[in-house]
């Protein structure tokens, strides 16, 4: 017998198929010949807003969340984050922007803002190893298993250039130079470095001396140099600009898993398979000191574990590290659930950061119930998949080959494991950003840091709008307008404010609103006439919110110079009239 979900509003009755979710569509009883084709996998979750206007669906096959309004037949709104595990995650230089990589070999450009993916790249073939901002943000590297190397442009949104090696090989870390114009990539497989130039996209070097595949690569901030860790024991420094091209090898005791540059380029830090994070000083080639973080990464137990959680450190390591924007402290996260940071001079522990307690995840519990432990194995990881209703779920299942940890996280029998794969420190120094098993993790110091959806709700219409202005609430009229982020409405609601009221309305401007305030700006004195206007708009937004942007550089430092680029312009205007 079928099940009906029966959602009734003031006109309508909608009448939902629980069984018709598998055909990837959905139906409507109110208008028979109205279907949606939605997406490729079959949609789980089904939701309605409170008014009716809106339909939610959500298909945790391809992680997707669509917003359907059914009068106008179109969306609202469209997310979709990677199909797989994040394996990379990067800052761009003003801390507005993330990159990350999946092994879905999608690359997302994603809002540190509002959290949303605003660009998705799917020219790779293979998944993703490594990702990487160059040039002040407008250019994106990828570093892929399937043999390339691709550059994306942020204005255009294109793969503009590919970067290959003679022999086909698989890349596992990827590096930029300063500049922009070099990029690096080290092979898992021949165990050499490729360098290549940006603009003419020939291969400049291959660097050879390693012996075991290449984890890391670096360059350092301040001067032509690239390091390299790899599983044969050593990190390497190499002058790329330089003749000789002579590396110089720091021995460790333990595979090499990742490296990090100090920002003033003086000291190196790697992280060992042993769970050492060691610190080189680059002029001496001397150990400075190191940190023993096995026991403070440690924790959680797993399902096959025969030790309890406090004595299981075995495979814990530190497998990405980064320096924080001032250098006094080091974050390093690894095949845990926790993220510590430690204090480079002391060499001690500051913070622990529990990432997860998803418990559908293996390795976020510190005791297990040993009744969940029977004689063919722990009981979430007995094969159930003849009980499965769909079939396109049993053959899912069945391919799934025996001791891989990847899988589609909706089978429980799979049972991912929490850990972290990228941690990077924004350039701001007041964040930063985890690629985990959960998603993309971001942890701010600032108040106002929020997940901030644009404030979808169905009150945010031209109407409001025009109704706002005429009732002669600016502030209300210019908040809606930059919600609905129509670029004539917004236009019309901030002209249409009376310049007496302008102290007062930037005054009480809410301070998520100030940097679409200052862009909007930006655009207006590159073609409005209206000189006088806009000088009393940035003189009180600047007098007004002049300690949030003193203690947000970063943050307002791109928007502020293009603000005072435009100003000079018009001052060398009206002087030569």
């Amino acid at each position: 017998m079928s099940l009906y979900y029966y959602y009734t509003f003031s006109t309508f009755t909608f009448t939902f198929f629980p069984h018709l979710l598998y055909e990837k569509k959905i139906l409507f009883k109110c208008f028979p010949n109205l279907s949606i084709s939605i997406s490729q996998k079959k949609i789980t979750t089904v939701n309605i807003n409170p008014t009716g206007e809106w339909l939610v669906f959500g298909s945790s096959k391809l992680g997707q969340l669509l917003v359907w309004e059914w009068q106008s037949e179109t969306y609202i709104l469209k997310q979709q984050g990677h199909h797989h595990d994040m394996s990379c995650v990067s800052y761009s230089p003003d801390g507005q922007h993330l990159v990350t990589g999946g092994d879905d070999g999608k690359v997302k450009v994603w809002s540190a803002l509002s959290g949303f993916c605003f660009v998705t790249f799917m020219d790779h073939s293979a998944g993703i190893s490594a990702a990487e901002f160059a040039k002040a943000g407008q250019v994106v590297f990828s570093a892929s298993l399937d043999g390339t190397v691709r550059a994306y442009d942020l204005v255009r949104y294109r793969n503009f250039r590919t970067f290959t090696s003679p022999s086909p090989v698989q890349f596992g870390c990827l590096a930029v130079d300063p500049s922009g114009e070099v990029v690096a990539a080290g092979s898992i497989d021949s165990f050499e470095i490729f360098v290549w130039s940006v603009q003419t996209g020939k291969l400049l070097d291959i660097l050879s001396g390693h012996e075991g595949p290449i984890s890391s690569l670096a360059f350092s901030p301040t001067e032509g140099l690239l390091a390299s860790g790899s599983w044969d024991h050593t990190v390497r420094t190499w002058d790329v600009f330089g003749r000789g091209g002579a590396s110089e090898a720091f021995e460790h005791t333990s595979d090499v898993l990742a490296i990090s540059f100090r920002p003033d380029g003086k000291v190196i830090a790697s992280s060992t398979l042993d769970g050492d994070i060691s610190f080189w000083e680059i002029a001496t080639a001397k150990l400075l000191g190191s940190i023993e973080g096995r026991k403070d990464i440690s924790g959680g137990r797993k399902m096959f574990d025969r030790t309890t959680a406090a004595n299981s450190s075995s495979g814990k390591s530190f497998n990405s590290i980064c320096f924080t924007a001032d250098g006094n402290c080091i974050l390093a996260g690894g095949n845990s659930k926790y993220v510590c940071i430690y204090d480079t001079r002391d060499k001690v522990l500051l913070k622990k950061f529990t990432l997860t307690k998803n418990l559908s995840l293996d390795g976020t519990q510190e005791f297990l119930n040993s009744k969940n432990m029977t004689d063919a194995g722990p009981l979430n990881l007995i094969d159930e998949t003849g009980e499965l209703s769909d079939l396109e779920d049993r053959i899912e299942a069945n391919s799934a080959l025996p001791g891989v940890r990847k899988g589609d996280q909706s089978l429980r029998k799979n049972r991912p494991e929490a850990r972290t794969r990228g941690v990077r420190y924004s350039p701001t120094g007041q964040s930063w950003a985890a690629a985990s098993t959960e998603g993309l993790l971001i942890y701010s110091l600032e108040q106002h840091f929020s997940f901030d959806p644009f404030d979808l709700d169905i009150d945010i219409t031209p109407e409001a709008v025009k109704e706002a202005t005429k009732t002669g609430d600016h502030l209300r009229a210019l908040v809606t307008a930059f919600r609905l982020g129509e670029k004539s409405i917004l236009h019309t609601a901030f002209q249409s404010i009376p310049s007496q009221d302008i102290p007062f309305i930037s005054k009480d401007l809410p301070i998520k609103y100030l940097d679409r305030a200052l862009k909007l700006l930006v655009s207006l004195t590159e073609e409005s006439p209206r000189l006088e206007f806009l000088l009393i708009w940035i003189t009180s937004i600047l007098k007004s919110h002049s300690e949030w942007l003193k203690t947000h550089p970063g943050e307002f430092a791109p928007i502020l110079r293009a603000l005072q680029k435009n100003i000079s312009g018009i001052k060398d205007d009206l002087s030569k009239m």
